[in-house]
């Protein structure tokens, strides 16, 4: 019981820390690069992008989310708070199945045609991101992480 709650309350405030990155993106960072032109926006999206993926990050929110609320709904199955916990790691699944198959590629595609010279590199690699597609979809990954993490909240009161 003990060690479910824990996980409950580490797969909570993963879920937290993943749904402020993901809004972070939706009201910050894409409506800051719609004022830039294309040159420094597409340096500012790979400066960011290559930043992101890191240790931290991954271990704490793109992971530590959906590995720490498996866990917990490995550990506390028989607990009445598991339907909420099965909820938020379907969320999570979610979030990643939309990373993996909208952003990833798009920002794979933005920083290979980044290192181009001039213009028209930066203009190609913009239209390879696909802003208002990629933000579209950052929105369902707001969405999902932010009802994960409410889910999880939820299932604590119930652990």
């Amino acid at each position: 019981m003990v060690l479910t709650q824990v996980l409950l309350v580490a797969a909570t405030l993963t879920s937290g820390l993943l749904a402020g990155v993901y809004l972070l993106y939706a009201h910050t960072v894409m409506p800051a690069m719609t004022l830039l032109p294309d040159e420094p926006a597409v340096a500012m999206f790979d400066a960011l992008d290559r930043s992101i993926v890191n240790p931290v990050f991954i271990a704490t929110a793109f992971l530590g989310a959906p590995v720490s609320t498996a866990a917990a709904l490995a550990t506390g199955w028989g607990d009445p708070s598991r339907w909420w916990v099965l909820a938020a790691l379907v969320l999570h699944l979610v979030g990643t199945v939309v990373t993996a198959a909208v952003h990833l590629p798009r920002n794979d595609a933005l920083k290979r045609m980044a290192g181009g010279d001039g213009r028209y590199a930066a203009t190609t690699a913009r239209a390879a991101l696909e802003e208002a597609t990629w933000v579209r979809w950052n929105l369902v990954r707001v969405v999902a992480s932010v009802v994960a993490a409410a889910c999880l909240g939820w299932a604590l009161t119930l652990a």
